[in-house]
C-alpha cells in the first residue's frame, strides 16, 4: 500500500520518471485500477454526502453509484480512446495497458472531489482535482505514447471530449430516470 501511495504522490507532483516507471511495469495493472476504484470511491463518498446534505437520501445514493461507476468507465474508455488516437493518428508507440497504468495513477488528484460537499468550495476543490488529473493525464499520455507536446494535446483534448459527452448522455438519461422515479414516488406518496 505504501508503494501505491507513494506512485500516487509522485504522479500528483506530475513527476515525468514516474510516469516512465509505470509505463514499463506491467506488474502494475491491478494497482492502478485500485487507485482508479479507490478515487471513484472517495469521489463518490462525496457525491453521497452532498446529497444527504441537499436532504435528497435517493440521489445521494445515485450519486454515489453513478460517480464510482462513471470513474472506473470513464478510466477505461479515455485509456482506449488516447490509445487508438494516439497510435493511429500521430503513431505513438505504445501499448493499451500502458495507457491504462499511466491513466490509472494520474487519476489521484480526482479524489478531491471527496469533499465536494463542503458549502461554496466544494466544487471549486473537485473542479481544480480533475483539472490537476487532467494535466497529470497529459504527462502520462505524452510519456505512454512518446508524442510532441502537440500531439499529445490533441489526443487528450479528443478524448475528453468524447468522455464528456458520454457522461452528458448518461447524466440526461440517469436524471430523467431520477425525474420519474422522483414523480411516481409523489404520484404514490
Amino acid at each position: 500500500m505504501d508503494g501505491m501511495l507513494d506512485r500516487v504522490m509522485r504522479a500528483a507532483r506530475l513527476d515525468n520518471r514516474l510516469f516512465q516507471e509505470v509505463e514499463a511495469d506491467p506488474s502494475l495493472n491491478q494497482e492502478a485500477l485500485t487507485v482508479v476504484v479507490l478515487v471513484s470511491a472517495i469521489s463518490g463518498i462525496g457525491a453521497f454526502v452532498s446529497g444527504l446534505m441537499g436532504g435528497r437520501m435517493g440521489g445521494a445514493f445515485l450519486g454515489l453509484f453513478v460517480t464510482v461507476l462513471l470513474g472506473v468507465v470513464n478510466y477505461y474508455i479515455w485509456s482506449y480512446v488516447t490509445y487508438f488516437i494516439g497510435t493511429n493518428l500521430f503513431k505513438g508507440t505504445a501499448e493499451p495497458g500502458e495507457l491504462l497504468r499511466v491513466l490509472g495513477y494520474a487519476s489521484g488528484p480526482r479524489a478531491l472531489a471527496g469533499l465536494r460537499f463542503i458549502p461554496c468550495l466544494g466544487g471549486i476543490i473537485a473542479l481544480a482535482g480533475s483539472v490537476w488529473a487532467l494535466v497529470a493525464g497529459f504527462i502520462g499520455v505524452r510519456e505512454a505514447l512518446d508524442l510532441e507536446t502537440t500531439e499529445t494535446l490533441v489526443t487528450v483534448v479528443i478524448g475528453w471530449i468524447v468522455i464528456f459527452f458520454l457522461n452528458l448522455i448518461v447524466g440526461s438519461i440517469l436524471g430523467l430516470g431520477a425525474m420519474g422515479l422522483g414523480a411516481a414516488a409523489n404520484f404514490l406518496g
